[in-house]
């Protein structure tokens, strides 16, 4: 590997007094690593620019991440960039490399910003980095020109400033507030604190509303076997196929059945139906209390 004999203690110091590279030597060190993975002329390329990626690493210590950590990220953008670098594109290492080295870096603080995904698109990856710093000069702006922005207006102008859905910066301010908190915490110092968990609202059904629930059920296939008995065998039959099966049948297909017109059986349907309201009135208030 290009970083092999550096430790996290050593890699900063090392890295200074690495060589500088002049124009023409850069060149002769990319083509060997592009044309005969010179794993040599890789590691001398990559070890004169860690100066580079480290300087680069300490702008992102703001964000809470350790400084050996981003200086890994910064180190594994800085090999990519190695591996990925055209020498006949007439630029110089350290430019090419800055980009690569930047995307690591960020992508490894997103990472590790919150257990919630921070954002993945360029626009959202944007927001992260500079929802501060653009918030604090409209806020400048703001005061210089005696204007006063509510929290809502200044959201959204953040949101033109970057280029981003609105909804888009009232996500990202959510997740800048503040870090994670284990839902196993406890509430309080105290050993037998209750935990954050025990505080969540258990949203499936409770065991009284199962009871009710079956109470209630029963009542009306109570009440509906009764109105039934009131049918004649056929009209109850055409109920029960239309009505009261997963897979209902048309009239069509009972008529042929019962040996009648399917007019006819719509006919004997609407009756029946007619029966079952009856019988049902006097419940009325029955079943509006249950539905209800």
């Amino acid at each position: 590997m290009a970083l092999d004999g550096f430790s996290e203690n050593t890699l900063p110091r090392q890295a200074m007094r690495a060589e500088l590279l002049d124009a023409e030597t850069e060149l002769e060190l990319a083509y060997a690593w592009r044309d005969r993975r010179d794993e040599a002329a890789l590691h001398r390329l990559v070890t004169a620019y860690m100066r580079l990626a480290i300087s680069m690493a300490a702008k992102f210590r703001r964000y809470g991440a350790p400084m050996n950590d981003l200086i890994q990220e910064a180190g594994l953008g800085l090999m990519k960039a190695a591996d990925k670098f055209d020498p006949d594109r007439g630029v110089r290492f350290s430019t090419y490399a800055v980009w690569w080295i930047k995307a690591s870096i960020q992508d490894y603080v997103m990472r590790n910003w919150s257990m919630v995904r921070t954002g993945s698109t360029s626009a959202q990856k944007a927001l992260f980095f500079n929802l501060r710093r653009v918030q604090a000069r409209l806020e400048r702006e703001a005061d210089a020109a005696g204007e006063t922005l509510d929290g809502h207006q200044l959201r959204e102008r953040i949101a033109r400033e970057v280029g981003v859905p609105l909804a888009d910066v009232e996500m990202m301010e959510g997740r800048l507030a503040g870090s994670d908190y284990s839902l196993n915490a406890t509430q309080s110092a105290e050993d037998e604190g209750r935990e954050w968990i025990e505080a969540l609202e258990d949203e499936g059904e409770q065991a009284a509303e199962k009871v009710e629930a079956k109470h209630d059920t029963e009542a009306l296939r109570g009440w509906l076997v009764e109105a039934m008995e009131a049918l004649t065998d056929r009209e109850r039959f055409i109920v029960t196929e239309r009505k009261l099966r997963e897979e209902t049948r048309t009239l069509e297909s009972l008529g042929q059945e019962l040996g009648l017109s399917k007019e006819r059986v719509r006919q004997l349907e609407a009756a029946a139906f007619q029966k079952l309201r009856k019988q049902l009135e006097g419940r009325s208030r029955e079943v509006r209390a249950l539905l209800h």
